[in-house]
């Protein structure tokens, strides 16, 4: 990075202390991480005692069966056939809700994400930017900027050297600096997606710019052309289904002319357009390549590109593919860099699936930017134009909101790049944005009994909908026990989004589904959705998302512990921060509703929950009897928060009821689990009942980044909880792999962790950044940065984990679902800095301006 000079310097700050280069990612682009880890099934834990410990078996497998080989569908966790490992992956491109293309460290566009929440792990080798050099009318050199040597277009010149080059990312930017051996000229390509806080408008654009700075450093001035390749398709079979096309386009408006190709993508459900373009001024040249066969040597385009750097420029449109041809474009951008001299070459990506329909095909969907782009399937040249007209307007707002985070020394380097990196699950997550039909009525959406949300359809019509995945192995949208860690980037970054989602929820949680479906786990036959009951999830991305909830089947979630209590915590959380008060007036009904359906818990009535001895809540695999510390102290959190809602709302009956069962709840609750030095993962006096686990404290975690934690919304002992986290520190974290791997989830006292279940002995990273957001909370900051930064070592730098945050991982050779939603849960780390230095909890946050029905 250095070899770029003042263009990195820009980046790096000037004593490489700060920025980038110390805050961010980075990683040479000749270095392969050592792959010392193996999914479930393939490492330490057989997959077959995985099936015991969590009591599938014979039911999955012909579960399973029946819907990959019989109803051709995927599964919703292939406990079969888990993702494989590959360490490549960078910053993924676009904004959210449009769809996602991962580019890797390695240059090389290798994961696509167009058709809503659906996968595929393609390197499309075509998929390129070259570079060619040309001095005194003659080409100098030339060379794909790839490492990679393939066995097609082998008439290019490929197996660039990657110890000349290394990869920056701090989301949603990324960088990579080529030095080019032999030639004294550094390129600088730098990555740009619109992922801006508080913005729902330009952050819902499915666009990225590449923005080329060129620094020459020789004695005499030289031509540069960087060539962008693109293959029309993800580099699936559907790439060979034929009917695909390309044609060239171009675009001025308001004296900025944006020129390059369109790919029309013509599948037969969920048809799309690519455009790959370069902006047009003065000094840069713009020429194009309408198509060439991806599949063959490619000595064509390689030599067109070498004659004088530039393309030919065809007129007019490709014929469509015949079956079984695939076919790719190109763009090409060229401009003359003065002696010891600087120039910039800007290019874009772009993509346009604006209407598009989920794997049952009953419902076409809108997507955000068609509110603003339009949905004909026409906008690419528009989005494109649009992208290389507004990057540098995205690129202040990044940095205003970076900025003080990135130059704020008290913050360690890797937290500042956990903070920033972990993001790219918002957009990557599988992430869905949708419009409301124009025709939509409250009627339609609110079902038989939800007209008291008088507030939903102006939220749902001006902010649409949202939902990202639980991982990108786990296809359910909106997994609400896990959203319940995640939301803290939502709220914090896209309140609107936050609201709009538990508007969502707020209405399955007052309608019922009488559908029966078959729960796996104990096989017994049940309704998939109760009224008064928060759905686990909203939806399979294969199936109907929102229209069929609870797409999970392993328990029937009716009778698990936190999902309504999730929904009262994120419901106060929300207007806490946000101070929304027509939001807090609509969801008061639904909290009551779901507490009241929960009080149905304390079966001895003594204002403490009680665990059904069975997997009842997010650890689905962790048995737990009896009232228990983490349950129990998210009911305590949740009848506190209770409390401060009718407070506010002047309901003094509600009040003073929840008022008595706090009281009666905490006595218990310290009485029947406080062991002197922390509170037992449950009272059933089992042989781990005592064990030591790491989120026993969420309760606090919510109350205390609601600032409900002091004075008379005391609910758990202040000493207690220091006392309690000081042991998971000294247990579940500093015995456990030497301190170096985060908490592990449950610890035995004599230090040795809980083996009683496959999720008691894993680490669960979100889980480590909210452990670590809480300690911070309580005044433990270096024992909370210390916790956090195990996982980020072991993430992201030895497993090579890079913008693929599994949700868990065990001491030796065992990970489980990568790229997974909880991790977001690092921004509650940030809040509960911001909250101890007294700033703002979301500075950038513009006036609150409330939507009138």
């Amino acid at each position: 990075a250095a070899a770029a000079g003042p263009l990195m310097r820009q980046y790096e700050g000037a004593a490489r202390g700060r920025g980038v280069a110390a805050a961010g990612w980075r990683v040479c682009l000749a270095h392969r991480f050592e792959e010392t880890r193996q999914p479930y099934g393939a490492g330490d834990v057989p997959l077959r005692d995985v099936l015991r410990h969590i009591g599938l078996g014979l039911r999955y497998f012909r579960w399973w069966f029946k819907k990959t080989r019989i109803e051709k569908k995927s599964a919703f966790i292939d406990l079969l056939y888990a993702v494989p490992l590959q360490q490549i992956y960078g910053c993924p491109l676009g904004g959210i809700g449009g769809g996602t293309i991962t580019r890797g460290w390695q240059g090389e566009f290798c994961r696509w994400q167009l058709n809503p929440g659906i996968y595929h792990y393609n390197t499309v080798i075509a998929d390129q930017f070259t570079v060619c050099l040309r001095c005194k009318g003659q080409t100098v050199y030339q060379q794909v900027l790839s490492v990679e040597r393939p066995s097609t277009l082998q008439g290019w010149n490929w197996g660039y050297c990657g110890r000349y080059a290394f990869y920056h990312a701090l989301y949603p930017r990324a960088w990579i600096v080529y030095e080019l051996p032999g030639q004294n000229v550094v390129l600088t390509c730098r990555q740009v997606s619109p992922v801006i806080p508080h913005d729902y408008k330009d952050s819902s654009l499915p666009v990225g710019v590449f923005i080329w700075e060129v620094e020459n450093g020789r004695d005499e001035d030289v031509e540069v052309s960087i060539m962008f390749s693109l293959q029309n398709g993800t580099g699936t079979k559907e790439d060979r289904s034929g009917g695909h096309w390309n044609e060239p386009f171009a675009l001025e408006k308001q004296g900025e002319r944006v020129a390059g190709v369109l790919l029309h993508h013509c599948t037969c459900v969920n048809p799309f357009t690519f455009a790959i373009s370069a902006r047009e001024k003065a000094g840069t040249e713009v020429t194009h390549l309408t198509t060439f066969n991806p599949a063959g040597p490619g000595r064509e385009v390689w030599q067109d590109l070498l004659r004088d750097g530039r393309l030919d420029s065809p007129v007019g449109k490709s014929v469509p593919t015949e079956k079984g041809e695939v076919t790719a474009a190109a763009v090409c951008a060229t401009c003359r860099v003065p002696a010891h001299g600087h120039r910039t070459l800007e290019l874009a990506l772009a993509w346009d699936m604006p209407s598009v329909h989920f794997g049952s095909k009953e419902k076409l969907h809108l997507r955000r930017y068609t509110r603003f782009f339009g949905s004909g399937g026409d906008a690419a040249p528009a989005l494109s134009h649009h992208a290389l007209t507004h990057y540098e307007e995205w690129e202040r707002k990044i940095e205003a909101w970076q900025k003080p985070i990135l130059e704020n020394r008290q913050l360690p380097s890797w937290y500042k790049s956990a903070l920033f990196n972990e993001l790219y699950f918002m957009t990557d997550g599988g992430t869905i944005w949708m419009e409301l039909p124009p025709d939509c009525c409250a009627e339609e959406l609110q079902g038989p009994a939800g007209a008291g949300l008088s507030h939903l359809l102006p939220v749902l019509r001006e902010y649409g909908r949202f939902a990202y995945l639980e991982g990108q192995e786990y296809r359910m949208y909106n997994t609400y026990d896990v959203h319940f860690y995640a939301s803290f980037a939502l709220v914090m970054l896209w309140p609107k989004l936050q609201i709009s989602l538990q508007y969502d929820i707020a209405v399955t949680v007052v309608n019922e589904d009488a559908q029966p479906r078959q729960y796996l786990m104990c096989g017994q036959t049940a309704q998939v959705k109760l009224k008064n009951v928060v759905p686990h999830d909203i939806g399979d991305p294969d199936d109907e998302p929102w229209q069929r909830v609870n797409a999970y089947l392993m328990h029937d979630t009716a009778d698990w512990k936190d999902l309504n209590l999730k929904f009262v915590l994120q419901v106060y959380r929300d207007y806490h921060l946000t101070q929304d008060h027509l939001y807090l007036q609509d969801m008061w009904p639904v909290c009551q509703a779901v507490m009241e359906s929960e009080l149905k818990f304390d079966t001895d009535n003594d204002g403490l929950i009680e665990n059904g001895g069975f997997a009842d809540q997010t650890y689905d695999a962790w048995v737990v009897n009896g009232p228990s510390a983490y349950c129990g102290g998210l009911w305590l959190a949740a009848v506190c928060m209770m409390c401060k809602m009718a407070e506010l709302l002047g309901d003094a009956e509600i009040q003073q009821k929840y008022m008595d069962i706090l009281k009666k709840g905490k006595e218990a609750f310290e009485r029947m689990l406080w062991n002197g030095k922390y509170y037992n993962y449950d009272s059933s006096g089992s042989n781990t009942s005592s064990s030591i686990m790491s989120d026993q404290c969420a309760g606090q975690w919510f109350l205390g980044a609601c600032g409900l934690d002091q004075e008379e919304f005391e609910v758990f002992p202040k000493s207690h909880v220091v006392s309690a986290l000081k042991t998971i520190f000294e247990k579940n974290v500093m015995s456990f792999a030497g301190g170096t791997m985060g908490a592990v989830n449950g610890m035995r006292p004599d230090g040795v962790p809980d083996t009683s279940s496959v999720q008691s002995d894993e680490v669960w990273i979100g889980v480590v950044y909210a452990l670590a957001a809480t300690m911070i909370q309580e005044g433990l900051v270096e024992e909370g940065f210390r916790t956090a930064e195990g996982c980020y070592r072991t993430v992201w730098e030895r497993l090579g984990m890079a913008f693929q945050t599994p949700e868990a991982y065990r001491e030796k050779k065992v990970y489980r679902s990568l790229a997974y939603m909880r991790p977001l849960s690092i921004w509650s780390m940030q809040l509960a800095l911001e909250r101890r230095a007294s700033w703002a909890p979301t500075p950038t946050q513009p006036p609150q301006v409330p939507i009138c029905p």
